[in-house]
């Protein structure tokens, strides 16, 4: 790509001159005299300049989307030619949420660089809603998604299944209510949980006076337990929302309310918590790895797609 090209999407990436001129670590009157020279020759401004942060004229979106075309192009070309030589050398750009990253990826990942050494990997955190969108700008090459019924036009391999389990501190005296539902953590780490006999509460109802620690919206989980106190007929005491199901969960863990969290959470044996099973569809969530329709499947994706699915294949 040519670099007034680079010059340009920087700044439009940025929103200010002075932040992209620190960018590409140049002064910011040449960057000015590179896009005026560039504005000049195709006779119209690429930018309202008089907008904070800085906005695209009609020509400036045309001209920010062929980049984005010529982008997909080079990386399409860089993905093939880097399939020549195998997989000695390569790259892969994976975005997870701090759940997923925690507590999913990393034997995956640890297997997979012992196998592949020379593809440099590149892990970017965020929410589920944001990565797809980062997806679909081609910022990364796979992400992973638990949306039942997706109506895009991603690529989507199946992976694993988590379970959803109300976590609630050992001392609220909903777990005397329900003793013959309560699980321990050592109930969960060896997947009691997931036996036919293991017993699971039927509704949310008795957890009506429970105050909760909720994600917010946007999260899938968040849509899930909305729907699961809907189905329940009740309006939960909310006490706090969070952006990510690990900092609930921790906030649980220090007696501030019940939270809901999945089955893979649990990695160790105390006594500070019981767990609750929901007998409901929408405990059990469905994870795909999700790549885009549009793009070359690359060598490295490939390989790591078959190596998270083989890792998971007994938790579909």
């Amino acid at each position: 790509m040519k670099q007034e090209m680079q010059y340009i999407y920087q700044v439009y990436q940025s929103g200010s001159f002075s932040k992209a001129a620190q960018a590409l670590y140049l002064t910011q009157p040449a960057l000015s005299i590179a896009i005026q020279k560039v504005e000049a020759e195709i006779g119209m401004p690429l930018f309202i300049r008089d907008k904070k942060p800085l906005e695209l004229t009609d020509a400036g979106k045309v001209y920010i989307e062929k980049v984005k075309q010529i982008m997909h192009l080079e990386s399409e070309l860089s993905k093939e030619l880097s399939d020549l030589s195998s997989l000695n050398i390569g790259s892969l750009v994976l975005g997870g949420t701090h759940y997923l990253n925690s507590y999913i990826l990393p034997p995956v990942l640890t297997t997979f660089q012992k196998q592949y050494p020379g593809v440099h990997l590149e892990l970017v955190e965020a929410s589920s809603n944001e990565l797809i969108e980062m997806l679909r700008e081609n910022k990364i090459d796979l992400t992973f998604n638990c949306i039942p019924n997706p109506k895009d036009n991603f690529r989507r391999t199946p992976i694993f299944k988590d379970n959803v389990l109300v976590a609630v501190p050992t001392s609220y005296p909903i777990n005397n209510t329900l003793k013959n539902y309560a699980l321990t953590a050592r109930d969960i780490m060896f997947r009691r949980n997931l036996m036919p006999d293991c017993p699971a509460i039927p509704s949310l109802a008795p957890f009506a006076d429970v105050p909760f620690i909720l994600l917010t919206k946007g999260n899938n989980l968040y849509s899930r337990s909305v729907a699961l106190f809907e189905d329940a007929k009740i309006d939960p005491i909310v006490r706090l929302q969070v952006s990510q199901l690990v900092t609930a969960y921790h906030l649980v863990c220090s007696g501030l309310g019940a939270a809901f969290i999945s089955d893979w959470m649990v990695l160790y044996d105390h006594d500070d918590m019981r767990y609750y099973k929901i007998a409901h569809p929408l405990a059990v969530r469905q994870f795909d790895v999700v790549s885009s329709s549009r793009n070359y499947l690359s060598k490295p994706q490939k390989a790591f797609i078959e190596s998270i699915s083989s890792y998971y294949h007994p938790y579909l």
